[in-house]
């Protein structure tokens, strides 16, 4: 009975595997996992050398990784299988109650000291006022709800360091922490959300001299745009029976002017491109999502300064509350635009720069050395 036993489970294991094949080599390749928010593999080219190598065995591998049948499904019943036997940690993000916290993972090759060094280099090349404004995120601000001995990059300790630098700060730290019981940052996404933007305004307001001048909460009128955005942590964790997030604009684009510079010409640009609501990249609809160079003007904010952001994307979202003071907003992008930015401060009349990156990606960007 045992043999048997032994070998009819031994059977459907292969009929399992020998169907698992044979579907993945029936269904038509996917180019794009909406789930997972990125590109799949494609059966790779091959050669020779990529075979003498190793890069085609390896293109394979990950071919046949991103085209298995039902991948989505497979996902969420690993986290499930991994949830039940006590495991917090999913692919480099934490769950913590109805909450999806990202792990802050070291820096490699001292990449934060460098881009610490490039700012400040920036700010010894021109003679407008550079602020560097680096966001905690929520692995910081809420590092007591993380697992108990759950490893985390001290964003504290490097905070103290870029503060060493000499340049003036924005305290994004404090005026997040003070907030820290309020939803500041999305459940799913690691983004902060239109309340934790906001504070985040008033922040940059406060560290330009202009506190006076921030606009209160109450003359906002938040409109909910979407109550199903599931972010980037969602599709990194393979943890999908949380509930969605809720997604707001506050601010509102009457009166507004943007240009954008995604082909390298001046084209019109929109606040908030609500074709991305209907899309898994939600967080996109801020600005329409990355692009080299995007100018906000204001008509009746004329005579309140002109600010430059050397941003990363936590800026889209903080822009449309900047552009309600500030006569123009410029935000560039140094992953695609590679012009200076002291000449580019110096020849567009820029009154401030301001650094703004959140902790994890400040620490991980390389093409920050080109500010310098």
């Amino acid at each position: 009975m045992t043999k048997a036993y032994s070998r009819l489970l031994t059977a459907l294991f292969c009929l399992f595997l020998g169907g698992m094949l044979v579907w993945s080599l029936v269904l038509p390749d996917r180019e794009r996992s909406e789930v997972e928010n990125r590109t799949l593999s494609q059966w790779p080219e091959f050669s020779w050398q990529s075979l003498k190598d190793g890069s085609f065995t390896s293109a394979v591998e990950e071919y046949f990784a991103d085209q298995f049948p039902l991948r989505d499904q497979w996902m969420v019943l690993k986290a499930r299988a991994e949830q039940a036997i006590g495991k917090s940690e999913f692919n480099g993000v934490y769950l913590c109650g109805d909450r999806l916290i990202a792990q802050v993972k070291d820096p490699e090759e001292d990449l934060d000291e460098k881009n610490l060094t490039y700012v400040q280099r920036l700010g010894e090349n021109t003679d407008v006022p550079v602020y560097l404004g680096l966001i905690p995120s929520a692995a910081e601000i809420w590092k007591d709800d993380l697992p108990a001995g759950a490893p985390n990059w001290d964003q504290s300790a490097f905070l103290q360091k870029a503060a060493s630098l000499g340049l003036p700060m924005v305290d994004f730290d404090g005026a997040l922490r003070s907030h820290a019981d309020e939803d500041i940052f999305y459940r799913t996404d690691h983004h902060w959300t239109s309340l934790g933007a906001y504070y985040g305004y008033a922040a940059v307001m406060e560290a330009l001299g202009r506190g006076e001048d921030t606009l209160p909460m109450s003359a906002f009128t938040p409109e909910t745009v979407s109550t199903d955005f599931n972010g980037t942590l969602y599709s990194q964790s393979g943890i999908h029976w949380l509930t969605p997030d809720t997604m707001e604009f506050w601010a509102e684009d009457t009166g507004l002017s943007i240009t954008s510079w995604r082909t390298g010409e001046p084209q019109s640009g929109t606040l908030y491109d609500r074709s991305y609501l209907e899309k898994k990249d939600k967080y996109s609809a801020f600005l329409g999502g990355n692009q080299p160079l995007c100018v906000i003007r204001n008509e009746a904010a004329a005579g309140k300064g002109k600010l430059l952001l050397i941003r990363d994307s936590y800026s889209d979202s903080l822009a449309p509350f900047l552009a309600q003071s500030f006569e123009e907003v410029h935000l560039i992008d140094t992953r695609y635009y590679r012009m200076s930015p002291a000449q580019y401060a110096e020849e567009n009349g820029i009154d401030a720069v301001c650094v703004l990156f959140s902790i994890p990606n400040f620490i991980t960007e390389k093409s920050l050395v080109f500010i310098g």
